[in-house]
């Protein structure tokens, strides 16, 4: 595939139109590609597909990329904040809090054939500096992923403007931010942010269940509580958290994106909607019944 047009230069100003129009008497690859959503299941999004082409960054404490639930990593960097500044550098695949490792194994384990790349923006004790997260969102939305999953976020109020504007340049480069809203009901950020794709958990054990949320900011439900997941060394644990519930909507974005390619963040979040198991189509007016699923199966004991 060539390089897609939302990657390139911004487009020309045409004689007579106002900035940003379109000149329609002129070919413009922008209106290719473009689709009617009709009859939107879960076979259509991502039936049959693995992620294939799909270019997903984990913006975490790094990936054990030698966990066989992971392997392998296209790339694995990190960034270094010092007097002088912050610079993304290739690091060790590596992984001393097994936060990253864990939302990696979850993404691999629904979207095998996407490309993973880590990016550790946190130290060994899970915490790390605001200027850590802002280099390393920078450096993977002027990367090009496709999706960016981030199981973090900041409470400081004054990485929150420059938070907005990456997460909107994101948004408008065709680079999806899966985030993770708060373990706490407290206010924090970029999981806030209208643009973004904002994931709380649910207690259901299918990794494919997820529920739409009308009353945001957190637009999503996915599973996690008591979520097997990946551990570095090669090990395994049980693991409860919004973390773990993002990465699982990374991975059915991935899944998604392997068969529908242009798809915008604007028409992913639409397809995340209609494949959501508590929305249900309409037929002449009349609101159907969910389809059944069995909500008891795998709750985790209290």
């Amino acid at each position: 595939m060539t390089s897609p047009p939302w990657r390139g230069e911004r487009p020309g100003h045409f004689p007579g139109v106002p900035a940003w129009g379109l000149a329609t008497r002129l070919a413009d690859t922008r209106l290719d590609h473009l689709e009617r959503f009709a009859g939107v299941t879960a076979e259509w999004a991502w039936g049959g597909g693995g992620g294939a082409g799909v270019r997903v960054c984990v913006l975490d404490s790094g990936v054990d990329g030698a966990h066989p639930d992971v392997a392998p990593l296209a790339r694995s960097v990190a960034v270094e904040v010092t007097g002088e500044g912050a610079a993304v550098t290739d690091c060790e695949p590596t992984d001393a809090a097994g936060h990253g490792t864990a939302c990696a194994g979850i993404i691999r384990s629904l979207a095998p054939e996407a490309e993973l790349t880590s990016v550790r923006v946190l130290s060994s004790g899970k915490t790390g500096t605001g200027d850590a997260l802002l280099e390393g969102l920078r450096w993977a939305v002027e990367e090009g992923f496709d999706v960016v999953n981030m199981s973090l976020s900041t409470t400081h109020p004054r990485f929150q403007l420059a938070l907005h504007e990456l997460a909107d340049r994101a948004y408008f480069r065709r680079t999806t931010l899966v985030t993770a809203a708060h373990n706490m009901p407290v206010r924090s950020f970029p999981w806030t942010f209208a643009s973004v794709v904002s994931v709380a958990s649910h207690d259901i054990d299918d990794p494919k269940v997820h529920f739409y949320n009308p009353a945001p900011p957190a637009e999503f439900q996915a599973r996690g509580l008591r979520v097997p997941v990946a551990w570095p060394g090669g090990g395994h644990i049980r693991s409860t958290g919004n973390s773990f519930a993002a990465p699982h909507i990374t991975g059915l974005c991935a899944l998604v994106l392997g068969k529908h390619p242009w798809l915008t963040p604007f028409q992913l979040k639409t397809v995340l909607y209609l494949t959501a198991v508590n929305v249900t189509p309409s037929h002449g007016g009349s609101r159907h019944a969910p389809a059944e699923h069995d909500r008891t199966v795998g709750t985790p004991a209290r």
